[in-house]
């Protein structure tokens, strides 16, 4: 696949606008602030093709990518407290609606703070992928910002955090590149599945 061929298509703000899945998928999904943004940009070798904030909760909508002829989504973050409950009965609206429409979905890829344990809208999002049968990896993002010790504490605790996970977990750095490579064989394994 070539990621250079990655450029923005549309956004979406309420599920109801969404279009028909007409192209295999790859999700990805994770808390507010978690590194979406950064991780699509190195994804697709450039700086600025998903707009990263410093601000949480920033995206809104559901942003979709064609990519060489498939089709990245990037939803919204969740979990950002400090939104009104309307804007968070839309947020819930949009992502029911997007999981439940029937959609070409190859891979979700669920992006956790590697600093962090997972939150309890990390394992909420992991149990609904594991009932709805949602193929999926897990991404550890922000790897770089972890001294040597503190990264091994993380990996070694990780896997009993996460139950022994029967899927891949893959420690990720948009500063230095570390596991997109390996990110990038998962979805070109699912895209062909």
């Amino acid at each position: 696949m070539n990621y250079n061929k990655a450029e923005f298509d549309r956004s979406f703000g309420i599920s109801t606008q969404l279009p028909i899945s007409d192209k295999p998928e790859i999700t990805f999904a994770g808390r507010s602030n978690v590194g979406k943004s950064s991780l699509l940009n190195k994804l697709f070798n450039r700086k600025n093709l998903a707009r990263v904030s410093s601000v949480p909760g920033k995206t809104i909508t559901i942003n979709f990518y064609n990519v060489d002829d498939h089709r990245f989504v990037d939803l919204p973050g969740y979990g950002y407290a400090k939104i009104s409950k309307q804007e968070r009965d839309r947020f819930g609206e949009l992502m029911e609606g997007y999981f439940q429409s029937g959609r070409k979905i190859n891979l979700v890829v669920q992006l956790i703070d590697m600093r962090h344990k997972p939150t309890a809208d990390d394992y909420g999002m992991i149990s609904f992928m594991e009932q709805m049968n949602l193929p999926f990896i897990v991404v550890l993002t922000k790897a770089d910002k972890l001294k040597k010790k503190e990264y091994e504490k993380r990996v070694n605790s990780i896997g009993e955090e996460l139950n022994n996970p029967q899927y891949p977990v893959i420690p990720f750095s948009s500063v230095t590149g570390q596991g997109v490579d390996e990110i990038k064989s998962l979805i070109e394994k699912a895209l062909v599945e």
